[in-house]
């Protein structure tokens, strides 16, 4: 059986990124379903599967990084007005219920990028 991870890194700082609320979703045509919330921990990751079992299906999710309130705690990026950088949504498709697929998000205060991880 398949399932999905996460792992965010804060480019900027050259470390994990602990305590980073996100939030994944199942996207159905015009509709979001809320699949669960979490936050990373020490080493920036999840500590199980985001989605796995049966709940792992063939479809369209998004994955929601709260970066703008781990960027506030952060002491170096705390900003005085209006973040440009502050929910980070990534939506991808999953094909294949019996992979595992990772989506890693690369954090700065100013931009980032994600990939399809192994």
């Amino acid at each position: 059986m398949g399932y999905l991870t996460t792992h965010v890194l804060d480019t900027a700082r050259g470390c994990p990124a602990h305590g980073l609320r996100l939030t994944l979703y199942r996207l159905d045509a015009d509709s979001r379903q809320t699949l669960g919330e979490f936050v990373t921990n020490d080493d920036g990751r999840c500590d199980g599967p985001l989605l796995e079992g049966e709940a792992f299906r063939v479809g369209e999710y998004e994955l929601v990084f709260q970066a703008g309130a781990y960027l506030d705690r952060q002491k170096e990026a705390a900003a005085s007005g209006p973040r440009f950088l502050d929910s980070i949504p990534i939506r991808f498709g999953i094909d294949d219920a019996d992979a595992h697929y990772h989506v890693p998000l690369l954090l700065s205060p100013f931009g980032y990028s994600t990939y399809r991880g192994s």
